[in-house]
């Protein structure tokens, strides 16, 4: 399964706002910090909002702040969320526009499907506060150039 960059962009705003978690934190700063498109993130952060894993505070001192602690974002099920409008189909036969000639008598549908359910199965065992550590957020700070207060 390849993750769509709408999914990484959702997982890099979740990183960034876990590593600095009481500080606000607007959407052209993270594109700015990251080097990405501030359109992409704006609806990327509107999902997040509307799941409840970010809350925007709109107004001339608003900003961006994770929604629920970082030990309560499962990243499989984000995974799973931002996913949702895109295709998990790894090969045509997935799709309900399946085309292939030997699928009636074809096992790799099978074999796949189970491989991206470990794959899903992994993710389900981690969490936000698996991947920002306390040991990793000084590392996390500096390469994302980011002030410590």
């Amino acid at each position: 399964m390849r993750v769509t960059r709408y999914t990484d962009y959702a997982l890099r705003v979740l990183i960034y706002l876990a590593v600095i978690p009481t500080r606000l934190s607007t959407i052209q700063e993270i594109a700015d910090h990251y080097a990405i498109s501030k359109n992409h993130l704006m609806k990327v952060v509107q999902q997040l909002n509307s799941l409840g894993y970010v809350d925007a505070i709109r107004g001339k001192n608003g900003g961006l702040l994770l929604g629920r602690s970082a030990e309560q974002i499962n990243l499989g099920e984000v995974i799973r969320m931002t996913e949702r409008s895109s295709s998990t189909a790894l090969v045509e036969c997935f799709s309900v526009e399946n085309q292939c000639v030997i699928s009636p008598n074809c096992h790799l549908k099978r074999v796949l499907a189970e491989a991206l359910q470990q794959f899903l199965a992994t993710l389900d065992r981690y969490t936000l506060a698996d991947i920002v550590t306390p040991e990793q957020r000084p590392a996390l700070i500096t390469l994302l150039q980011l002030s410590s207060d």
